[in-house]
């Protein structure tokens, strides 16, 4: 190799680390998907699930990239985890509190089901801004198309570490009854409004 080759060489190696693909793993402490139903046509009734694992890759010069999430469906919680005997939500509602209900096999089946997945197909920029991720939802081992709209999306160092670390915000819509949700469609809206929030450290 002559002398002006490897001069241009070494010149564009920085070029291709800046174009190589960055991996993100998904900070479990900091991000958790959410779900809102309409209950008896009355009210919104809110849940999360505490545990959520995956990884995002992200290529800022080609505007590419993946997200896949795994989502432990057992870890759900709606504020009413528990009903103690002879308490009020005992007297009207029974021993069951609404958290185990939902990880029956009435709505999430937590025992054949352990896990929800979201894989992306194609995120979709709009200049250097991520504004969707188009993908595919699997829920009681259903697979379904689902697309989020990304509401907010930054990447750069932690304030405080300097850790590299991208953050994003996404929401979406879906019929639970896709993916054979059907118990108390009506009561219980089938619309459920998802939203997932997320944080994710270089690695």
């Amino acid at each position: 190799m002559t002398r002006s080759k490897l001069a241009l060489a070494l010149a564009l190696l920085p070029l291709a680390a800046a174009a190589a693909p960055e991996t993100y793993g998904i900070d479990p402490v900091h991000s958790y998907p959410h779900f809102a139903v309409n209950h008896l046509g009355m009210s919104t009734i809110q849940g999360r699930f505490d545990r959520m694992s995956g990884k995002i890759t992200v290529d800022r010069s080609t505007r590419t990239g993946a997200l896949e999430v795994k989502i432990d469906t057992a870890s759900l919680t709606t504020g009413d985890a528990k009903h103690e005997a002879g308490s009020w939500a005992t007297k009207n509602y029974g021993p069951r509190s609404r958290d185990e209900h939902l990880r029956s096999a009435d709505f999430f089946n937590v025992a054949e089901f352990p896990e929800a997945t979201y894989k992306s197909s194609r995120l979709v920029f709009s200049g250097d801004n991520l504004e969707a991720i188009e993908g595919n939802l699997t829920l009681l081992g259903v697979t379904k198309p689902l697309k989020l709209s990304i509401t907010a999306f930054k990447c750069g160092p932690h304030p405080f570490t300097r850790k590299e670390m991208c953050g994003a915000d996404a929401v979406a819509v879906f019929k639970r009854s896709d993916f054979g949700m059907k118990a108390f469609v009506g009561p219980v809206s089938d619309e459920v409004k998802l939203s997932i929030n997320v944080e994710a450290y270089k690695e």
